[in-house]
């Protein structure tokens, strides 16, 4: 008999939130920039995106999800890429500040 022991355990359960994301279903463009999108157009495309993010039940998973992975495009858990590259630094910052 094969000894599965070793093998790595289902990875369902790391991904399983995003069934429940109040994203699903939604036009993808929505939560993704256009090539070229800026000022306006983009604003509003991400507020609307925010919009949806606020209204989800596992809003905080897919924030934490995105920082943890460093996803660079769209938004994700209400943040855009800008915020959460803000978010980044600021932790690259404190985790390599002196201790006092």
């Amino acid at each position: 008999m094969t000894d599965v022991s070793r093998l790595p355990a289902p990875i369902n359960e790391a991904y399983e939130w995003q069934l429940l994301g109040a994203c699903r279903g939604a036009d993808s463009s929505l939560f993704f920039l256009d090539e070229g999108e800026r000022g306006p157009r983009k604003e509003r495309r991400e507020r609307s995106a925010k919009a949806i993010c606020r209204t989800c039940p596992v809003v905080e998973r897919c924030a934490a999800f995105a920082l943890s992975t460093r996803e660079p495009y769209g938004v994700w858990g209400g943040l855009s890429p800008e915020e959460r590259e803000v978010l980044w630094k600021n932790q690259r910052t404190q985790s390599t500040a002196p201790v006092a």
